[in-house]
């Protein structure tokens, strides 16, 4: 291990980032997977993403959202006519190849070209996403871009901390847990303790394995049930 650095008053300082130059900001692109595609979010997408989440009759889905669960499919119109154009939040639909039809939206958000950091956020996913190969595969394009097309640093997902599955899916995914923000916002009325999780470039190299071993169409039975979990490939 190399000695701490120290600045000419003797104080500690940070590894020199050689070479550093701000970064772009994401565009709307689309991303192929095998089992996925993430498409710009677009009006188009509406009907079938608000059937998709209907199949969610308990609204659960939308728990921990500052926005939802939806009465209608004109309601859903609305909040998606609202964000289509936004660049901060950046939101990609995800299309599953199978049926060719949008199942769940996310978004890149916090976007620091400057300090190259990035987040993942509004993981608004349905039933038929969850605990599925095209959830993994589609939360690995997003990580890609991010590190490898735009060459960003920092790679962030933050939960309420009430959140236990999304503190499960960071931990799976190979985010590590850095601290709880304690009163960090208010949503839908309720005080939010917010969890940080993050990835950052050195971690990608080691990741991006796993991700892509686990992906593997042989990983995967008739029924499509992972034979090995994606941590064990770490």
């Amino acid at each position: 291990m190399s000695a701490q650095e120290l600045d000419p008053n003797g104080d500690p300082v940070g590894p020199v980032v050689v070479g550093w130059t701000p970064r772009s900001r994401p565009s709307r692109t689309v991303l192929e997977g095998r089992t996925v595609r993430l498409e710009p979010l677009s009006v188009s997408h509406v009907s079938d993403l608000f059937a998709a989440y209907s199949a969610d009759e308990a609204g659960r889905m939308w728990t921990y959202l500052s926005v939802g669960p939806f009465a209608s499919e004109a309601d859903f119109s609305k909040w998606i006519g609202s964000i289509v154009s936004s660049e901060d939040p950046l939101f990609f639909t995800v299309v599953d190849k199978a049926s060719e039809k949008p199942v769940g939206i996310f978004s890149y958000l916090r976007i620091d070209p400057v300090n190259g950091s990035i987040e993942v956020g509004w993981v608004t996913f349905s039933p038929s996403m969850q605990r599925s190969a095209i959830s993994t595969e589609a939360q690995y394009l997003l990580m890609k871009h991010a590190f490898e097309d735009l060459g960003y640093r920092r790679y962030e997902w933050k939960c309420n901390a009430l959140n236990a599955p999304s503190m499960r899916a960071a931990e799976r995914l190979g985010f590590v847990y850095e601290g709880t923000f304690r009163q960090a916002v208010i949503v839908k009325g309720r005080n939010r303790d917010t969890a940080w999780f993050s990835v950052i470039d050195s971690d990608w190299p080691a990741l991006k394995v796993s991700f892509e071993a686990w992906l593997k169409p042989d990983n995967f039975d008739a029924e499509g049930r992972q034979k090995r979990r994606l941590e064990d490939f770490r």
